[in-house]
């Protein structure tokens, strides 16, 4: 594998920079026992994962319940991330992005989920619109949007779910009518990550008139724009360091130079995209279920009931051994999809599907249990169990639900050849 060695350099002066300041001690570091998540990296791809984790111990984690409880998103610490080379991860270096592959990113996001999942989860995110904007956009869009992404200094948000089209996204109704060198939007979107704070919205719209996933196509609007109207910022049970908002449009007039992509491929973008972000979201999952584990393992040891640890219960070590197994498995799901699709395979979307179901169901099992092996301490809001489960609750939902990834596998599997019929 090829890796951007000016990245590999920026990165290293920026850990040096970051450990010369100190920061909280987190559980561990990269660990040595048989979750540690440097097994089977190489050493290129372990410089890039203690980079991030080092990122996520000293700029993330020692704010994580800060970062939440204001409600905030955290757009200097943002920027910082931006210096190391976190904000167009997958995208090319001509515009300022890091070069990196999609195995990569899963190695930082899953770093930068043992820090602070909800600020991990909205970085997925912009990366996504970042490599939109990349792989479909015009070279006016790359120059224009791409090297304030790479810097965080410009923040992107994805508008397709709506009020009334969630797990049927090819059912979208915000409507798109040509008037010469502009379209004029109408409808409305939900639940859209960074509004408010997000400087490029990647909208997936219908052309008036036509129906189907055909009818669909991408176009990037800025909230600038006379009838781009911010509804309400969404109480959230986690994801806290970004809001959520229904962003309504009415009337408004973008150029037709906005769109990436065909004026027929908007379907096919955001299938695209999904696929990267539910690899994405699984690895948000894994951080927060290994520094949940992580939390879990030492409060065991020194914790004593009835005159003893309670590590030395035999009941708590078979569930840090079943903790154990699904974390270890949950991570060769998720870099088995991460090679799939960075190598582009036939098998990338029901892998990554797979990936998403498992980890996100998965991890969210190990940090419910990793709570109740801190008893009443888990729910306490001094402690980052709670925040941990919160917000990788959302992961069950988020970038297709997971009864909707049940239904990509299903069809995979029932409709391809196998070996008895292969």
């Amino acid at each position: 594998m090829v890796i951007n060695d000016k990245f590999v350099v920026k990165m290293a002066l920026r850990k040096l920079f970051t450990v010369s300041r100190g920061g909280l001690n987190m559980a561990r570091g990269i660990h040595s026992y048989v979750c540690d998540p440097s097994i089977g990296l190489n050493p290129e791809q372990q410089e890039i994962q203690t980079v991030a984790r080092d990122f996520a111990r000293n700029e993330l984690y020692p704010k994580m319940a800060e970062f939440d409880q204001k409600e905030e998103m955290p757009k200097e610490t943002l920027k910082l991330a931006g210096e190391v080379g976190f904000g167009a991860i997958y995208c090319h270096e001509e515009h300022g992005g890091s070069g990196l592959t999609r195995f990569d990113a899963a190695l930082i996001f899953e770093q930068l989920a043992t820090g602070c999942t909800s600020t991990a989860a909205y970085i997925s995110i912009h990366n996504m619109v970042a490599w939109m904007i990349d792989t479909y956009g015009s070279e006016a869009h790359k120059k224009k949007f791409l090297p304030g992404m790479a810097a965080f200094t410009l923040r992107g948000s994805y508008a397709l779910t709506e009020p009334d089209s969630g797990s049927d996204a090819a059912s979208l109704r915000t409507t798109a009518r040509r008037d010469g060198d502009h379209f004029v939007i109408n409808g409305s979107k939900a639940f859209i990550s960074g509004s408010g704070d997000s400087h490029v919205y990647a909208v997936m719209v219908r052309h008036e008139g036509k129906p189907g996933p055909k009818g669909i196509f991408c176009i990037l609007i800025e909230p600038d724009t006379p009838g781009f109207i911010l509804g309400k910022k969404e109480k959230k049970l986690g994801w806290n360091t970004h809001a959520a908002r229904i962003i309504t449009f009415e009337d408004v007039r973008v150029p037709v130079s906005n769109v990436i992509g065909g004026e027929d491929q908007g379907f096919n973008i955001a299938m695209s995209g999904l696929n990267g972000g539910r690899l994405n979201i699984a690895a948000c999952s894994l951080g927060a279920a290994q520094q949940s584990f992580d939390l879990a393992l030492e409060h065991l040891k020194v914790r004593k009931q009835f005159g003893k640890a309670l590590a030395d219960f035999q009941w708590n070590q078979f569930k840090a051994a079943e903790m154990a197994t699904k974390l270890v498995t949950s991570r060769l799901a998720v870099r088995e999809a991460a090679r799939h699709l960075t190598d582009n395979t036939q098998h990338k979307v029901a892998m990554c599907a797979l990936a998403k179901l498992y980890a996100t169901d998965t991890c969210f099992e190990i940090v419910n249990q990793a709570l109740q092996m801190h008893g009443g301490y888990g729910i306490l809001k001094d402690y980052p169990l709670q925040q941990f489960l919160r917000d990788s609750r959302i992961h069950q939902i988020i970038e297709g639900t997971n009864e909707i990834m049940r239904l990509v596998i299903a069809r995979d599997v029932l409709t391809n050849s196998n070996a008895l019929t292969g």
